[in-house]
């Protein structure tokens, strides 16, 4: 899974499924042109993919923060494991909101 952001490093991720995903850290820019194609997306299709995408990729990041956290607990750092379950929640909160905008798209 590639994610694309303003700085270009490469890290990876330890999700909690076994393995761990590399990602790029690029940022890019599309750029609209004038064709006329039919199989372009609307503005609110490709919103509706784009939260698709975002609360799924949320929602692993919150599972991995919060499986995290256990292990943080077990290996005796109750602070970090709090952090981390706090970042958990936070992200919970941010999936509801992602939700809730593709709620207001779909009308």
């Amino acid at each position: 899974m590639t994610h694309h952001h303003h700085d270009s490093h490469d890290h990876s991720h330890d999700h909690s499924h076994g393995h761990s995903h590399s990602h790029d850290h690029s940022h890019s820019h599309s750029h609209s042109h004038s064709h006329d194609h039919s199989h372009e997306l609307t503005f609110e299709q490709k919103l509706e993919k784009l939260f698709a995408h975002w609360i799924d990729h949320n929602e692993s990041h919150k599972d991995t923060f919060l499986t995290w956290a256990g292990r943080a607990k077990e290996a005796g750092l109750s602070g970090v494991a709090e952090n981390l379950e706090k970042a958990g929640q936070l992200s919970e909160d941010v999936t509801g909101q992602l939700k809730d905008a593709l709620n207001n798209l779909k009308g």
